[in-house]
């Protein structure tokens, strides 16, 4: 298992930008962003995982993990 597999990545369709928007809340703010989905999520995956490189070569230690919180019945729950 990959390192980053332990942080939720999220895509989602953002009405305001009129794009998908991804996002891996916990590990960093902002994202990427553009008109398909699909290439949005790889997008994001590389992101994830340069940003731990980035994390590592600086000798920082990484957040929390964030994936096996079950986020997506809790927002549901609260919805």
């Amino acid at each position: 298992m990959k390192e980053s597999a332990r942080y939720v990545k999220i895509v989602e369709w953002s009405e305001e930008d009129q794009c998908f928007v991804g996002s891996c809340p916990g590990l960093f703010y902002g994202g990427c962003h553009g008109e398909d989905e699909k290439a949005v999520f790889a997008e994001l995956c590389d992101i994830v995982e340069e940003t731990i490189q980035l994390y590592k070569r600086d000798g920082k230690p990484l957040p929390p993990p964030t994936s096996g919180k079950d986020y997506a019945n809790t927002m549901l729950r609260i919805a």
